[in-house]
């Protein structure tokens, strides 16, 4: 089985929803047998979140497996009851998906981002918190794809950035794209350390090239 997909119609599926080692957020109203999609190939729980009128729940919240964070003005329904703490980041810049890369170890964020925005994430997520950009951008969260096993980016991401990627997160690093070429490969992504589902226009040169870098060769 070829693990692409499309959400609300569109393959910009990391856009629409982010994921974890346990759980995936989806908008509400996606339909059952994509839910059913990305269960199977991330074997994780899918939950259907109201965010207000948005349904761009990727590009919105950003978790791992000890918390999430979601935006100041997001009122946010079908997180309770998760058990893990939700916070609530209180900085002008708060598309939380598109500025914070994160797995269950370190995180990635945009380099504007307050020391109290930055306090908040490390408390949260109980991860080391630096700032930085994916080649040169600082939207980090969709210039890139991280799981507990490996390193997806931006292709035009510079020597030094990949470097630094590497030492904060101590996993390797790889360059890829998504959706036919698409750079911000975040944006074309779900994946974790069990799986992976990528955007209905991703080639299958682009499959390999995630299968690499997030170690997941053999689980198409």
């Amino acid at each position: 089985m070829i693990p692409t997909l499309e959400i609300m119609g569109t393959p910009v599926i990391g856009v629409f929803a982010t994921c974890t080692e346990e759980v995936a957020l989806v908008p509400h109203g996606i339909k059952v047998d994509a839910k059913d999609f990305i269960a199977d190939n991330l074997h994780v729980q899918v939950l259907e979140i109201i965010m207000g009128q948005s349904s761009v729940i990727g590009s919105m919240i950003r978790g791992n497996s000890n918390g999430f964070i979601v935006p100041r003005d997001g009122l946010v329904e079908g997180l309770e009851g998760i058990g893990l703490p939700i916070s609530i980041l209180p900085d002008k810049l708060n598309a939380i998906g598109n500025i914070v890369l994160a797995n269950d170890s370190a995180a990635l964020v945009h380099p504007e981002l307050s020391d109290h925005s930055v306090d908040i994430i490390a408390q949260t997520l109980k991860v080391d918190v630096h700032r930085g950009t994916i080649a040169g951008f600082k939207t980090v969260g969709m210039a890139g794809t991280v799981t507990n096993k490996g390193v997806l980016v931006h292709p035009r991401a510079t020597v030094q950035e990949l470097s630094f990627l590497e030492d904060i997160f101590e996993l390797p690093v790889d360059v890829g794209t998504t959706n036919y070429g698409t750079p911000m490969v975040g944006s074309g992504l779900l994946a974790n350390s069990k799986g992976y589902v990528a955007g209905s226009k991703t080639t299958g040169y682009e499959l390999g090239r995630i299968e690499g870098a997030l170690s997941l060769i053999g689980n198409r």
